[in-house]
């Protein structure tokens, strides 16, 4: 089960939660950048069914900046610049924590997280491996209007991608995912999309029923695992 860890981010405390697989290690490691729903349900359980396939999972609570409010679907959008601090601070309190392998690195996330991860993986060399879901808003920066957006950032991406859709979705839209599929092309940065039908965004997220496909999420998950251990 997911344990909190703090660490200090300019000096400002910010959670870590984090399911590490049994043993010393030390073991391939994974950021999780969670969705609108911050530390819930399905974050957890994201957190554990990584340690269960072997990997180091550590997601940031990027709520804590500004201040975080409750209930997490008040909290206002982290910003950019932000964002990259505390995907740092979390990779130093993983490399602290001796158990985790930095030669060997992925992140992942979904709806916000999966457009946090695009932007994670730009900014950090070290990742190898960049699972986004659903990644909405990569068109726009958050915070300041002139600087770059993930999309804008791909230039600098090093990991190699696997990224799921539902084409139902709308932020971000098959036409979305075209664009941001040509650029990786355009790039030359090794990428596989998976694209689903009769579904829509956040489509793995089992406390939104209205949202949840049990196939695409069973299918996506499977290729996510299997996608990591081989990259890992």
């Amino acid at each position: 089960m997911a344990e909190y860890s703090e660490v200090q981010v300019d000096q400002v405390p910010m959670r870590i939660a984090y399911a590490f697989p049994g043993g010393a290690g030390p073991h391939p490691g994974v950021v999780v950048m969670f969705h609108r729903g911050g530390f819930d349900e399905f974050t957890i359980k994201v957190l554990d069914d990584l340690a269960s396939a072997g990997f180091a999972a550590a997601a940031p609570d990027v709520y804590h900046w500004p201040p975080a409010e409750e209930p997490p679907e008040k909290n206002p959008f982290p910003v950019d610049p932000e964002i990259i601090k505390d995907i740092s601070a979390t990779l130093e309190w993983m490399q602290g924590s001796c158990t985790v392998d930095m030669d060997r690195l992925g992140i992942t996330g979904h709806c916000m997280g999966g457009r946090m991860a695009f932007l994670g993986a730009s900014t950090h060399p070290q990742f190898k491996a960049c699972v986004p879901y659903y990644s909405g808003n990569m068109f726009k920066p958050w915070g300041d209007d002139s600087a770059p957006t993930p999309f804008d950032r791909l230039v600098d991406l090093k990991a190699e991608v696997l990224a799921f859709f539902g084409n139902d979705d709308v932020n971000p839209s098959p036409e979305d995912v075209d664009k941001i599929g040509a650029e990786l092309d355009r790039l030359a940065i090794k990428h596989v999309f998976h694209r689903y039908d009769g579904a829509g965004h956040a489509f793995q997220n089992f406390l939104a029923p209205e949202r949840f496909s049990e196939a695409a999420r069973d299918d996506s998950w499977a290729k996510t695992e299997s996608f990591l251990k081989g990259i890992l």
